[in-house]
């Protein structure tokens, strides 16, 4: 492990153009996160020579730099000391990054913010989703499955679908707290708005469908008017929009109303003028737009499901450089919702499996020990799920990796697409990224992995005999 010194993290100020150019700092597990006064100062040569760093990049209106686990505190403590800036939060270097943004990287970074802290539940309840298929469905071990089998093992298996199942059950109620509190409101109030949409006495949104085609969807009489009385299970567009109008309404009744009755006043008109709205205008406009919309790219799909998936596999790395990744956790989020599947993860998951083969290749490729060990472990993390050490760190900084990782990607999407791959759930997008996937779908997915294993590994090394010098530079 690199030293730390003052002389290092000296060298660390000065490449990023010195103190006189740093806004504002803070750091993560891995990285400082930096937010620069003039991108355009940075001697990233300089910068990744250091010992001590392990790789570099921007996004979303940060430049980061990656030093590792643990040693990041130190030298953010020693950064800090140097420079003479303020500490600052994570938030705050956020909301610095936003004022650099244009308009659609602010509203990528919104869905971000949203989604992102729920992000560890809806992965969890994708693994535990994984393993009941294993345990339920039949064909995988052998022609039975594991309960029909084992009948020993049933209600076990149900206990797991129970956990796993409740963050997609309660979608909204997560949904409703992340996105309030982005808004400025008070997220407990977001979470019983989620609940509201997904209460039990309503109609499940699964069931709509029929009790239409029957002519038995419940309605409130509210004076004459008539009011769907129907859930919004699985569904993200009502929540956010309605979160929305609950944060704003929220902060305008707290700056207008006497702060002692804001406590019988406040909540209680936010939430119910919320409700209202939620049922007789947001939530029919917009579950219509999130049908649309899903019905669309299914659509699109299914009209060329080989370009679709070709064009999604190629680009989903790109779309990881600029930020606009995100919004496709909303997507999937809405197609299992809508459909019960999505088929746009499965692309996802071998996009992160591609990154990691590059940067392996990488790793028995160069000569550096520098390099060596960030290959190394960037490809172990992309494996995993965590492509952006392998990406910045090492892919992009010699191009022709992320070249031969994102054509790889293109051509296993154009192949499971062509078979139809779905996954339930979204799980841990990497190798364990099968548990997701339903299980039918196994044998195409395991080939779609070959794929993005070896191509991208084959084509870093070909490509690696024509740029030799640069490798051994790095």
């Amino acid at each position: 492990m690199a030293a730390i010194n003052e002389s290092s993290v000296k060298q660390i100020i000065d490449s990023v153009g010195g103190a006189e150019n740093i806004n504002a700092a803070t750091h993560c597990v891995t990285r400082l996160r930096l937010i620069l006064n003039d991108e355009g100062k940075v001697d990233k040569e300089k910068l990744n020579t250091i010992d001590l760093v392990k790789g570099s990049f921007s996004a979303n209106g940060q430049f980061q730099i990656v030093i590792g686990n643990g040693t990041v505190d130190k030298v953010y403590d020693l950064f800090v000391r140097l420079t003479g800036i303020g500490e600052a939060t994570k938030q705050e270097v956020k909301d610095a990054a936003a004022e650099k943004m244009n308009p659609l990287q602010k509203g990528i970074k919104t869905l971000a913010d949203i989604f992102i802290p729920i992000l560890p539940a809806i992965v969890t309840a994708g693994l535990l989703m994984g393993i009941n298929n294993i345990l339920a469905n039949p064909g995988i071990f052998f022609e039975k499955s594991v309960v029909q089998a084992y009948p020993q093992w049933k209600d076990f298996a149900d206990i797991i679908l129970v956990i796993a199942n409740t963050a997609f059950v309660f979608l909204p109620a997560l949904i409703g707290w992340s996105a309030v509190k982005k808004f400025g409101g008070n997220p407990l109030l977001g979470i019983v708005l989620g609940l509201v949409l997904v209460h039990p006495s309503l109609l499940n949104a699964y069931a709509l469908a029929d009790a239409q085609n029957k002519g038995t969807v419940p309605i409130w009489d509210l004076f004459g008017l008539h009011i769907d009385k129907v859930g919004y299970q699985g569904q993200v567009l009502p929540v956010l929009v309605a979160s929305y109008v609950l944060a704003k309404l929220e902060l305008f009744l707290k700056k207008h109303v006497y702060d002692s009755i804001q406590l019988l006043v406040v909540a209680p008109v936010s939430l119910l003028v919320t409700g209202l709205l939620s049922f007789t205008i947001i939530g029919p406009v917009t579950l219509t737009l999130a049908n649309w919309i899903t019905a669309g790219i299914v659509a699109l799909f299914h009209f060329a499901p080989i370009v679709g998936g070709l064009v999604y596999g190629f680009f989903y790395g790109v779309l990881v450089i600029t930020g606009m990744h995100q919004i496709f956790l909303a997507v999937d989020l809405q197609l299992i919702g809508s459909t019960g599947s999505t088929f746009l993860w499965p692309m996802l998951a071998l996009s992160n499996i591609a990154q990691g083969a590059a940067a392996f290749a990488m790793f028995l490729i160069a000569r550096d020990a520098k390099l060596k060990g960030l290959a190394m472990t960037s490809s172990i993390s992309a494996w995993l799920g965590i492509t952006e050490p392998a990406m910045f760190g090492v892919n992009l900084r010699f191009r022709y990796p992320f070249l031969a990782a994102i054509t790889s990607s293109g051509i296993a999407g154009a192949f499971i697409t062509l078979f139809g791959v779905k996954a339930t759930s979204i799980g841990i997008g990497g190798l364990p990224g099968f548990l997701s996937i339903i299980p039918n779908y196994w044998g195409v997915f395991f080939i779609g992995m070959m794929i993005v294993l070896i191509l991208p590994f084959v084509l870093t090394y070909i490509f690696a005999k024509f740029s030799k010098n640069s490798i051994d530079e790095g």
